[in-house]
């Protein structure tokens, strides 16, 4: 039995980073009901990433909301309303990703939802916080990226601002937010009492960033200078990056670049022989790697690199992943099959419990799906 089996999740939220948060809490066992608009869903349905759709809608809602229920309802219906008030009442846990204010608007604040229930853990996910200049700004991960200094610390430094290219804002909020339902469904455990459970993505990219900004601080403010090419960390010194091969790119990490030289048959490396210069020289470090390794293939680079025991890895595109003997060990595709008939595949959940691998074979819910089972057993 998986451990949050018998948690009932009312999940009002769209998008990404709510929804992450309770796919996280669906593959530990919770039963999650997401409540959706009744005309055009939950807005993810139609925000694609790319031309793939399954079930004539987008892949992207697909990933995010499998092994969930779908329940239709309109907010803004008294009626509607009155239903879901009544799903709440039967439920652990509720969430949402409201703009600050909407939840008020719409009667289901927590203060509301604590007097109908007073040990409910109630979930809100918000952009930049209920108050200051960025409030009411929309709270979309690539805007959060660029308002948090993120994306000066990817790309060489003549590139730009430059974006991560996944939606780690959205991502990571989402699991802070899984993160404080389940210590406050621990508590609740002990106690019975309930709690409010606020995050939001302006934060938490900011803790993704915690080494870079605590080293900042103790900089004195000194501006973030990234290296001119092969940058992977703006504060960590050569070898740190990805390099160009006669056939691909090989990633290094750590590594003293004198004794690179000698492995790699390259004297140049070897007078930067004191370790402050693998920062403050890093740029001619890195040129001097970039053009000697690119007069042999990965494979014969790391055959060199990997037995002396230095930090260092092929650079492989999904087609190479998938097929790789590495990744089918760790079995991290599953196929999930929807009530049509539908089957995708799709990652499972990444956490073993017991040396047992999470699965789940449920796929995502057609809009409303579940209405009428819903309606009859919890009498609504």
């Amino acid at each position: 039995m998986k451990p949050l089996h018998g948690i009932t999740v009312v999940d009002l939220s769209q998008f990404l980073s709510g929804p992450s948060a309770s796919l996280r809490l669906a593959d530990l066992g919770a039963r999650v009901i997401k409540v959706e608009h009744p005309e055009h869903g939950d807005i993810g349905r139609d925000l694609y990433m790319s031309s793939v759709r399954i079930n004539d809608e987008s892949s992207f809602f697909y990933a995010i909301n499998r092994n969930k229920e779908s329940y239709a309802a309109n907010l803004k219906d008294e009626n509607d309303r009155s239903k879901v008030l009544k799903l709440i009442d039967q439920a652990d846990v509720v969430m949402h990703n409201f703009r600050p204010g909407v939840a008020e608007r719409l009667g289901i604040a927590y203060e509301t939802i604590k007097q109908r229930k007073p040990g409910i853990v109630y979930g809100h996910i918000s952009g930049y916080g209920a108050e200051g200049p960025w409030a009411k700004k929309p709270g979309q991960d690539l805007l959060v990226q660029s308002l948090s200094g993120l994306t000066w610390l990817s790309g060489n430094e003549d590139n730009g601002s430059t974006p991560m290219g996944l939606a780690i804002a959205d991502i990571f909020t989402g699991a802070h937010l899984a993160q404080g339902i389940l210590a406050a469904l621990v508590r609740k455990g002990m106690n019975g009492e309930g709690a409010l459970i606020e995050v939001n993505m302006m934060e938490s990219i900011l803790d993704l960033q915690f080494e870079a900004i605590t080293t900042y601080l103790q900089d004195r403010g000194e501006p973030v200078k990234r290296t001119a090419h092969n940058n992977a960390h703006a504060y960590l010194g050569a070898p740190y990056g990805i390099y160009q091969t006669s056939n691909g790119y090989l990633a290094l990490a750590m590594g003293q670049i004198p004794v690179l030289g000698e492995l790699l048959d390259c004297p140049d490396l070897l007078k930067y022989q004191e370790k402050e210069s693998w920062f403050t020289q890093r740029d001619e470090i890195k040129a001097v790697l970039a053009k000697h390794l690119t007069r042999r293939t990965t494979q014969a680079w790391l055959e060199v690199l990997e037995p002396a025991d230095i930090w260092c890895a092929d650079v492989l595109d999904w087609e190479r992943l998938l097929a790789h003997e590495g990744f089918e060990v760790l079995n991290m595709i599953q196929s999930v099959t929807m009530s049509s008939g539908l089957s995708y595949q799709t990652t499972r959940c990444p956490i073993t419990l017991n040396d047992e691998q999470l699965f789940s074979n449920r796929g995502a819910p057609i809009l409303g799906e579940h209405n009428s089972s819903l309606d009859e057993e919890l009498r609504l």
